[in-house]
């Protein structure tokens, strides 16, 4: 027996290791480099707006666009909060609750129809989906006019709630919601919820919400960026300058750069600092995103 065994440890000694596919360095160095051209893509704007705004007005146009000239960030965004008494920041607050609300509201309601169109069987429910499907592929802008002519039969136009209402639909968010519900919440876990005694709503808020968290992140993000990037709609619907949101109200001033030229310095600065509240709900956020992430993953 101690004969055989030590055979068949020398036959597996000499038998070749395998390895997995190798990567090749020319496909490797290829990666990388479209990695690092499109890295430069994205990020160039934003390092060319941060350069503009800290330069004067007479250092625009005459200095090396992507390097520094005169440090005069603070004192720019001084003159931008106090101009017009501080408009800027109205319009930085109006943007925040647009799409703050609107993408917790949008995040709940989608997050619910996902879960009922993924985890209920009840007559009409791929009907049903098929049209929030088709609403996925109808563009926003399409949708802006009919939308301000329903408004304004209920004279709800030019106030808050003819941005946010709108806002709080997000068709994608259902799609998302009821394909990770179908595959991340076990039957069995709903099943167990019922014979404790728990409700549907209670066991979808307290239950699946938490196998879902990844779903609903990413849906808060794409319906956050969505409502802080749109222009048409407050363009359609508002006229009153204090319900304005932040890009429609650089995009006012940037139609009075011929009048008043030393708006140029105020639109780049209040351009850079509108995409602050992006970047901070995203690094706040991934960290959600990536642990729920590794809770599916181990389960």
């Amino acid at each position: 027996m101690s004969l055989l065994t030590r055979t068949n440890g020398a036959l597996a000694t000499d038998l070749p290791k395998t390895r997995g596919p190798r990567e090749s360095i020319l496909s490797r160095t290829a990666a990388l480099l479209v990695m690092g051209v499109f890295t430069l893509y994205f990020l160039v704007p934003i390092w060319w707006l941060f350069i503009a705004s800290t330069k004067d007005r007479g250092q625009l146009l005459t200095t090396n666009a992507l390097w520094f000239a005169d440090w005069n960030l603070f004192a720019n965004i001084g003159d931008l909060v106090s101009y017009n008494n501080g408009i800027y920041f109205r319009w930085l607050l109006n943007s925040l609750a647009y799409a703050g609300l609107g993408a917790l509201l949008a995040t709940v309601f989608a997050g619910m129809a996902g879960y009922a169109l993924g985890k209920y069987n009840f007559r009409g429910r791929e009907a049903f989906f098929n049209i929030v499907l088709g609403g996925v592929l109808v563009p926003a802008t399409a949708l802006a006019l009919p939308l301000f002519l329903l408004f304004s039969q209920v004279n709800l136009t030019n106030t808050f709630w003819s941005v946010l209402l709108p806002s709080i639909v997000s068709p994608f968010g259902v799609y998302l919601a009821r394909i990770y519900a179908s595959s991340s919440v076990p039957d069995e876990l709903i099943e167990a919820a019922r014979l404790d005694g728990s409700g549907e709503v209670r066991t979808f808020f307290t239950v699946s919400t938490r196998l879902m968290a990844p779903a609903l992140v990413t849906i808060f993000l794409f319906q956050f960026v969505s409502i802080w990037n749109n222009f048409f709609l407050p363009l359609i619907m508002l006229r009153s300058q204090e319900l304005f949101p932040v890009t429609y109200g650089l995009y006012t001033w940037n139609t009075q750069l011929n009048q008043i030229p030393e708006l140029r310095t105020y639109v780049l600065v209040g351009a850079f600092l509108s995409i602050v509240p992006l970047i901070v709900a995203f690094l706040l956020l991934q960290r959600f995103w990536r642990n729920g992430l590794g809770t599916g993953s181990v389960k």
